[in-house]
């Protein structure tokens, strides 16, 4: 499976921005990280193959909505009150149902996608 994530920019704090991530075949978990200069990448949100279960990072709980569409093969997160802090490199990933919110759980990965979020 190929990954192809795009949507990110520059935008100012208060701001939103929406990513999606497009999959050359059929996925199950989806998930978005995201990886911020020197620190570790981290889990941001998930969903199940059938969009209908979908679980958050704490940062992320009540600004982020992740969502697919798999007549498209699309996954998207949606992100709103964007902040500062939420600069990063944003990766989609691909995972067996096995998939949760560690990074090694997936098996496949997108380029990634800058966000900047200026004060």
């Amino acid at each position: 499976v190929q990954l192809q994530a795009s949507g990110g920019g520059l935008v100012q704090a208060g701001g939103s921005l929406r990513l999606s991530c497009a999959a050359s075949g059929r996925t199950y978990i989806m998930g978005w990280f995201r990886q911020a200069p020197g620190k570790e990448r981290e889990f941001v949100a998930g969903i199940i193959s059938t969009g209908s279960s979908m679980i958050y990072a704490d940062s992320a709980k009540g600004r982020f909505t992740i969502s697919r569409d798999n007549a498209k093969n699309t996954v998207y997160l949606q992100m709103n009150t964007l902040k500062p802090e939420d600069t990063a490199v944003y990766y989609c990933a691909a995972g067996s149902t096995r998939a949760r919110t560690d990074p090694s759980s997936y098996d496949y990965w997108g380029q990634g996608t800058q966000v900047t979020v200026s004060s």
